[in-house]
């Protein structure tokens, strides 16, 4: 039973509140000290701390007064004192991937902020294809943020989110992600950036997100090859069309005030040292407004274990001329003064960096003198750990957990009939296990034997002694407890154990013997049995798929702090499940033909290489991308469906066959205005008798010929359905975003003739034609 473990929770809740109210100070006692105290006369008369002018002019009013080793202290993220001009040290690594986290040394709990509300992880809630939900938990963790930074205990600069793709099954940080697939990738990126950082009136920041790893990463430590050395080989068509997809999306529609460049090499250069990269791309061509900061001792990765550079004055040399900003790490802080002495570079350049840090600081109101009387000032540990807060990030747990397999419609489970619950497994009492990485300290954890003791009478048996599961001495009183209840849940899965930062996979099924004891319970359960599948990447359940003794399958990520009372939620019908799986799930034959060295995304015939992803990998599949169950039945029927659309060129491009040709318009020399996107009207009718929500997905199919057969996922839309009626759902699919491939040199183009859109279940072709139509 968990009535203790109840109490315990709710114990803990009273702690927190009533550690909220005695340990915060008052107004004026205790404050953090601030830059521009208009009480300070010593800084009253700067420029740089006078709102009224540009921020342009602060900038450089601030870097004029620095000395050059104050400056070279100033780019590493434990930045210096200068108290002579008022303004103190600063730590600009915090981590908010998935709420307030104490991973990076810029945030400490305790005090007044015993914990932070812990949202489910990102594969998680990715598979909610929610994009209000995204952006709502962004918001309510930049209010955790900004609340804990008025106390003194975490800054205002995030480095979040983890926006790479999740490319292998095996990456143990392909957690962190919103999944395979760029177009999810790109929305998540943009709704969870915009979220936090605010609604930029005047070019303030609530805090500072960062878009993270650039670019290709998604290999941490396999078969001897460790991020720290690799060098991955992409092409210009899969660095144009999937690897840059989300970052792009980052910087031009989230406005992402920061980019992190990666640890690994592209194409034998290290990303924090590549001007192509950093200074012409994300810069030059994408015009990200603010800094570019490197992965944690990249620039020292790259001279000691790359070898990229003779001398270490070279390589702070190389990283500031590409780009780079801020270092995460000692290097610049120990290496530039060498390199400009050296000529290597000059202290301009290191203006240049300053200035772009500075200005994120001065849109955070850094500089803008007493903090409570700016935006967010008021907010305090009373802003954390709200009721509201905990409920969100049980509605984020609720909406992404997946309904993979339901023979027969066992479920829901129906407490009036089902009076005893076999729960059984070594997640069954995940509680820190629920909030994955690069977390913080949880306001409270329901564990899924606690749901289910809200519902009906529990009996517990862990079966295995933690995921590992290396022994099999439980199971017989797993087997014993199956017989008897009613209906058996079986929580297994994965933990950090398995897969992490630094800790790819080796293997896709469950770990151990977590497999027998999964068909052992299931032989001798004399009632339906629910299998629960708690992990960040794919499992190869194949052998629970055709198990016939096995109804239920849900895959539940890794749900949060509220994931146990989700996963009791969805099994007992009070929440009637609508998440979609954001990755294939591979069977395990798949890993003997992809070595996680090879970043192509297309198959390879010659050599038997089968692709990545849904979008180029054809073989067969546990459970594909996309994939989830409901308690109701949806049917969908297109009510508006353009049929035909032409595509101009820009008035200033010239007819060449560069440009347009029988087959395709070049993207750049197309007309993209708002007249080539195209409306789509789907009514979503609820067939079954509970409410729901349901996620139209919108893929395209390029015209056959010379273009590649990819079934790319181009939109989505999540809406809610009563039982027995209908909504009318409106996407939006645009030409030149939508409809355009990328050719083998990296330019997008757009196919002319028949292009295949799949909107739910329906199929629809739509013509396109280009206005100036020549032959080859």
């Amino acid at each position: 039973m968990a009535s203790g473990n109840d109490a315990k929770t709710k114990l803990l809740a009273i702690a927190l509140v009533l550690c909220v109210a005695l340990s915060f100070p008052g107004e004026g006692e205790g404050r953090v000290p601030f830059a521009c105290d208009p009480g300070n006369g010593l800084t009253r008369g700067f420029k740089f701390c006078n709102t009224h002018l540009p921020l342009h002019v602060r900038v450089q009013d601030l870097i004029a007064r620095l000395t050059l080793p104050e400056k070279i202290r100033l780019v590493v993220n434990n930045a210096i004192a200068v108290p002579r001009l008022g303004i103190q040290g600063y730590e600009w690594w915090s981590e908010a991937l998935h709420g307030v986290s104490n991973v990076g040394p810029g945030t400490k709990f305790g005090g007044a902020f015993p914990g932070a509300t812990m949202f489910p992880q990102v594969i998680t809630t990715a598979a909610s294809f929610n994009q209000s939900l995204w952006r709502e938990i962004g918001r309510v963790v930049s209010d955790e943020a900004r609340a804990m930074y008025n106390g003194g205990q975490a800054g205002l600069t995030y480095w979040s989110p983890n926006v790479n793709i999740f490319r292998d099954p095996r990456w143990g940080r392909g957690q962190e992600t919103p999944g395979e697939d760029p177009t999810l990738a790109a929305k998540y990126a943009a709704s969870y950036v915009r979220g936090l950082q605010g609604d930029g009136a005047g070019n303030r920041l609530k805090v500072a997100a960062c878009c993270k790893h650039y670019t290709a990463y998604d290999l941490d430590n396999w078969n001897g090859v460790d991020r720290f050395h690799f060098n991955a080989k992409v092409s210009k068509q899969d660095l144009e069309d999937t690897y840059d997809v989300p970052f792009k999306a980052c910087v031009l529609e989230g406005e992402v005030a920061s980019v992190m460049c990666s640890y690994n090499q592209v194409n034998g250069k290290p990303t924090c040292a590549d001007p192509d990269l950093l200074r012409n791309t994300i810069r030059g061509q994408w015009r990200l407004n603010g800094y570019i900061v490197s992965d944690c001792d990249s620039v020292g990765v790259f001279y000691d274990s790359q070898h990229y550079t003779r001398t270490p004055e070279e390589a702070a040399a190389e990283a500031i001329k590409a780009g780079l900003d801020l270092d995460c790490g000692p290097f610049l802080a120990i290496h530039t003064d060498a390199a400009i002495r050296k000529g290597l570079i000059s202290e301009n350049d290191l203006n240049l960096a300053l200035a772009n840090l500075i200005t994120v600081q001065m849109r955070l109101g850094m500089f803008d003198g007493e903090p409570s009387a700016q935006p967010y000032g008021n907010l305090g540990p009373r802003d954390v750990c709200t009721p509201a807060h905990q409920q969100l990030a049980l509605q984020a747990a609720r909406e992404s957990i997946v309904l993979l397999q339901n023979r027969g419609n066992s479920l829901p489970l129906s407490p009036a009939r089902i009076r005893t619950v076999g729960v059984i497994g070594p997640n069954s009492e995940a509680t820190v296990t629920m909030i994955g990485n690069y977390a913080g300290v949880a306001c409270g954890y329901t564990s899924p034997l606690q749901g289910i003791a809200r519902y009906v009478k529990t009996a517990h048996q862990a079966g295995c002694r933690g995921v590992a599961c290396t022994g099999n001495e439980l199971f017989g009183a797993a087997e014993t407890v199956a017989r008897q209840a009613d209906a058996t849940v079986l929580v297994m899965g994965l933990d950090q154990s398995v897969e992490a930062e630094t800790r790819d996979r080796v293997r896709l099924l469950l770990p151990g013997l977590q497999q027998e004891l999964v068909a052992r319970v299931a032989r001798a359960a004399r009632g339906p049995v629910i299998l629960v599948i708690m992990s960040g990447g794919p499992v190869d359940i194949s052998f629970a798929v055709n198990d016939p003794k096995i109804s239920g399958i849900l895959w539940v990520g890794y749900p949060g702090q509220a994931g146990g009372t989700a996963i009791a939620d969805v099994i007992f019908g009070q929440t009637n499940p609508g998440g979609r799986l954001p990755m294939t799930w591979y069977p395990e034959g798949y890993l003997s033909k992809v070595p996680m060295t090879n970043m192509d995304m297309r198959p390879n015939p010659a050599t038997g290489y089968p692709g990545r992803t849904y979008r180029f990998y054809k073989g067969p599949v546990v459970f594909p991308f996309g994939h989830g169950l409901s308690y109701s039945r949806f049917t969908h029927t297109l009510a508006i469906a353009p049929k035909q659309v032409s595509v101009s060129l820009t008035a200033l491009q010239p007819f060449s066959n560069s440009t347009l040709s029988s087959e395709a318009v070049r993207v750049s020399h197309a007309n993209c205005d708002d007249t080539l996107e195209m409306e789509f009207h789907v009514d979503v009718r609820n067939e079954g008798s509970m409410d729901g929500a349901h996620t139209l997905l919108v893929f395209t199919k390029p015209p056959r010929g010379k273009w590649s057969q990819i079934k790319q996922l181009v939109n989505f839309q999540k809406t809610h359905v009563p039982a027995g009626s209908k909504q009318r759902v409106k996407v939006g699919v645009h030409v030149c975003k939508h409809l355009s491939v990328v050719d083998q040199f990296g330019i997008r183009r757009i196919p002319t003739g028949q292009h295949e859109l799949h909107i739910g279940d329906l199929k629809h072709s739509i013509s396109v034609q280009n206005t100036h139509q020549i032959n080859n």
